[in-house]
């Protein structure tokens, strides 16, 4: 392995030589300059790993010296060391993007410090990121096997979301399988889990905080005639692509609070979200309001009403509250309301639902060219992240914050990466999605669904009188025997909802205010 390469750059370097040598016996390649001219030549043809830059020079500056460095190689990490204390200088100093900012006297071991901060920060995070999940490893397997309530899957969700998280950066691949058949095995805990508690959820028993909970519980007690609130729903976001949007949201806000609760079957937009919307069940919207609820199999839109089903959860709940519904569908209708944002400032409640995340998935299984760049959760979440940075909703957060609203960001439910193939056969009437069906005369895999025979028992209507459903478990999706070859290689790997997995279930909610 090479000698890592550092220019020193001082006009009393000579006064530095015990620093230096104490670089050598650690085998560092140090190279010294007395002026900044010297030192912006020197780069051109060193190839240098590091510098280390005096800031009060004769001549040249050392913040101008910097600024002639980095407009030659943007990416070569240059270390400011300097007398002042001085707030501007500092400020300069970061403004030009330094690597690390020193205060004069400098140890060795200072020096030593930033060099491994700088140049082998991935290798020791890397070692340490490795070692600590090998640690917590051991936990989560114990964990696993214990689990036995919604709040510790809650738990145990966040906790290996974390670890997928923080093992993306890591060069071993070897824990990355680790965790992914951790999350394989919580994935079949937690379907045997839905499987044997979920009914019960609506017969009286203790259950989690449901889909058609979250606008009273959650949205109605942070409303404040002192401060108008900002709801924004993205489609189809699971908590990994949260967490990789949080930095950029913590920019303009600061989360107050975080919660989770459990999205409704089917983790589909016409159940979940119209149920986030109403307040109600399906069942009971299909009774309460016929005009608005539309079945799998009937025709048109299945969300034409959301706007319709809070106007009346509002008045249900005799809120004295004014509220304006925008649903983003287009890039264009994303740019239009962030324009006119500030039309909203006298809003109690704003709400905004966001497409693109849904849209994004749906493409994927479409068009080649999303299935490469979100060949996986990773790429994933880095699309994700891409998007946001330069989406309309990123500015309407902005404007958010100078209005001084209130901002809960939450989702109706998340997707999976679909992976095993799962026969299915039934008339041609039952429902298209890949993860759930329902219809009659429903031939399946027993072992790879969660049927539910009365859809009225789990609070579903039914499209004829003998109808089930099925939810698909884990990554598998319904594949029809006919064309089976086809369709599977179709739609192997591509995100879906609608079904049983921790990814569609479990939903996050974050409560956060203005910085």
């Amino acid at each position: 392995m090479n000698a890592i390469k550092i220019l020193w750059v001082d006009d009393e370097i000579e006064l530095l030589k015990p620093h230096i040598l104490f670089l050598e016996k650690k085998n560092y390649d140090v190279t010294t300059c007395n002026n900044g001219a010297d030192a912006i030549d020197d780069v051109d043809d060193g190839n240098y790993d590091v510098v280390f830059l005096d800031e009060n020079m004769p001549g040249i500056s050392g913040i101008e010296t910097l600024t002639q460095i980095k407009a030659k190689l943007p990416n070569l990490p240059i270390v400011m060391i300097t007398k002042s204390e001085e707030e501007y200088i500092m400020e300069e100093a970061i403004g030009s993007k330094i690597a690390d900012y020193l205060i004069k006297p400098v140890n060795p071991n200072q020096i030593l410090l930033s060099l491994k901060k700088n140049l082998d920060h991935s290798r020791l995070v890397s070692e340490k990121t490795t070692s600590t999940y090998q640690q917590e490893f051991r936990k989560i397997s114990l964990d696993l096997a214990m689990v036995n309530t919604f709040d510790e899957w809650i738990a145990l969700y966040k906790k290996l979301v974390h670890w997928e998280i923080q093992l993306e950066s890591i060069a071993d691949p070897g824990m990355i399988e680790i965790l992914e058949s951790q999350k394989e095995e919580a994935n079949s805990q937690f379907f045997k889990f839905i499987q044997k508690n979920y009914q019960g959820w609506f017969e009286g028993e203790d259950k989690p905080l449901l889909s058609q909970d979250l606008f009273k519980q959650i949205i109605v007690p942070q409303l404040s005639k002192d401060q108008g609130t900002l709801l924004i729903i993205i489609d189809n976001l699971r908590l990994d692509q949260l967490r990789v949007l949080e930095p950029i949201i913590n920019t303009h806000y600061k989360t107050e609070e975080e919660l989770s609760f459990f999205s409704i079957l089917p983790t589909a937009t016409q159940y979940a979200r119209n149920a986030i919307f109403s307040g109600l069940t399906p069942l009971e919207m299909s009774k309460k309001h016929p005009d608005y609820w539309k079945n799998d199999t009937d025709e048109g839109g299945k969300n034409l009403f959301e706007n319709e089903f809070l106007t009346a959860q509002i008045k249900r709940l005799n809120l004295d509250i004014k509220h304006e519904y925008y649903k983003i569908t287009t890039l264009n209708k994303g740019r239009d309301l962030a324009d006119n944002f500030s039309a909203n400032k006298e809003n109690d409640l704003t709400v905004v639902v966001y497409n693109f995340v849904d849209m994004l998935s749906h493409s994927r299984t479409e068009m080649e060219m999303i299935k490469e760049l979100a060949s996986d959760d990773k790429a994933y979440r880095s699309l994700t992240l891409s998007w946001f940075k330069n989406s309309p909703l990123l500015e309407m957060i902005q404007k958010a914050q100078e209005l001084g609203l209130k901002l809960i960001i939450t989702t109706d439910h998340g997707t999976i990466n679909t992976k095993k193939p799962t026969k299915i056969v039934g008339e041609k009437s039952i429902s298209a999605n890949l993860r759930y069906k329902t219809g009659r005369s429903l031939t399946f895999n027993d072992k790879d669904v969660y049927a539910v025979k009365k859809p009225e028992d789990i609070q579903l209507p039914s499209i004829h009188m003998s109808s089930s459903f099925v939810f698909a478990k884990e990554d598998c999706f319904f594949a029809y025997p006919n064309n089976y070859n086809h369709y599977v290689k179709y739609y192997k790997n591509t995100y879906q909802h609608g079904g049983i997995s921790l990814e569609e279930m479990i939903i996050p909610c974050v409560i956060m205010q203005p910085k």
